[in-house]
């Protein structure tokens, strides 16, 4: 028999949160961000549950290629654009539509020889201080690639710092605005927690992530804004089964470092899940996890293969029981909560030896 654990990714999620996130956008057409693989879902697969969106974003030139070969025919935006003067034939062969956002890439841009017209998304910094063009730079930029003979269309562009936290959108937005009042092209703003949460982000087009695969870009802190309260669904959930029991006395000690000691009688089931399979490794005794559909907690260090959980209250638990980590029952947000980061970690951390399965 295979080792237990598995990751089963619905196809019926990805749809159904992808019309929640078209619904929230009201008219604007949505890219559907499927970098790092679909966020570990599996691109081809999340190419397909998201047929209704109006294109697809990723982040390298071996992500597009295998879109293109797969048959997807819509439109796909390289989030970082290209990256040396080779790329930009691939951006003609592909039919790619590349974000520039620095002097260097309009320069290469520039010189390098096109067979054919392009979509261009200009990236305008509006104070996150990553990518994009400043007050200094946008309108030499603008210009150079708007009057470009191959170049079809711009559009402009900007990312939200903190469109989940308390800073919100509004300084940002109103020097975006400032800066691009001239500029009579279609924009892009608007983030999986802007599209939610602003309104007056949408624009042309909107960027959805996280949300499309079930989780919320303000993780489980708000009890107003968590996955189930905005009716996202999980599209990935993270199995396995006890595969070992022992019985602790008070005083005793569990795993590696003996970080966690019984203060009383303890029964501990050992999960056939551990950090080389993308359980994070930080996780802490109490994070949330479900042993026969019951909720219970990891105790001690998460190992490479195994981690530990307390079965003491669920007296039905045996070698071979079912274990969520995290998806259907239990919210990737509430398990990442636990271990001080965000959903999108442990969803992209899938490890390659997790086999998938796709359901409904």
């Amino acid at each position: 028999m295979p080792r237990p654990i598995r990751a089963s990714i619905s196809a019926g999620a990805l749809e159904h949160n992808l019309l929640v996130a078209k619904a929230l956008a009201k008219g604007a057409k949505v890219w559907a961000v499927i970098k790092a693989n679909a966020y570990g879902h599996g691109i081809e697969r999340a190419a397909r549950a998201f047929g209704a969106a109006d294109g697809l974003a990723v982040l390298d030139f071996q992500e597009a290629a295998r879109l293109r070969v797969a048959g997807f025919v819509k439109p796909i935006l390289m989030l970082e654009g290209f990256f040396k003067p080779a790329d930009i034939p691939l951006l003609h062969k592909y039919a790619l539509t590349p974000v520039i956002h620095n002097p260097e890439q309009v320069e290469m841009f520039r010189l390098a020889s096109h067979p054919g017209e392009l979509d261009v998304y200009i990236k305008v910094n509006s104070g996150m201080n990553r990518l994009g063009f400043t007050t200094e730079n946008l309108r030499p930029a603008y210009n150079a690639v708007r009057m470009h003979p191959h170049v079809k269309s711009v559009t402009l562009m900007t990312h939200f710092a903190d469109a989940d936290g308390a800073v919100g959108v509004k300084d940002q937005l109103g020097w975006f605005r400032e800066l691009t009042k001239d500029y009579e092209v279609p924009r892009s703003l608007a983030n999986s927690a802007a599209l939610i949460r602003f309104p007056e982000t949408h624009g042309d087009w909107v960027r959805p992530g996280i949300m499309l695969y079930g989780c919320s870009p303000f993780g489980s802190t708000s009890a107003s804004l968590t996955a189930a309260s905005l009716d996202l669904r999980p599209a990935m959930t993270l199995t396995s089964e006890l595969i070992a029991t022992q019985h602790l006395h008070s005083g005793e000690r569990v795993g590696y470092g003996f970080s966690y000691e019984a203060q009383g009688e303890i029964t501990i089931g050992v999960v056939a899940c551990g950090y080389a399979d993308g359980y994070p490794r930080h996780a802490p005794t109490g994070t949330p996890v479900l042993v026969n559909g019951e909720r219970t907690r990891v105790v001690g260090r998460v190992s490479m293969d195994m981690i530990c959980v307390d079965i003491s209250d669920i007296p039905e638990a045996y070698i071979g029981s079912p274990v969520t980590l995290w998806g259907e029952g239990l919210s990737a947000d509430e398990v990442a909560a636990a271990c001080g980061t965000v959903s999108y970690e442990l969803l992209c951390a899938l490890a390659p030896r997790v086999p998938v399965t796709e359901i409904a």
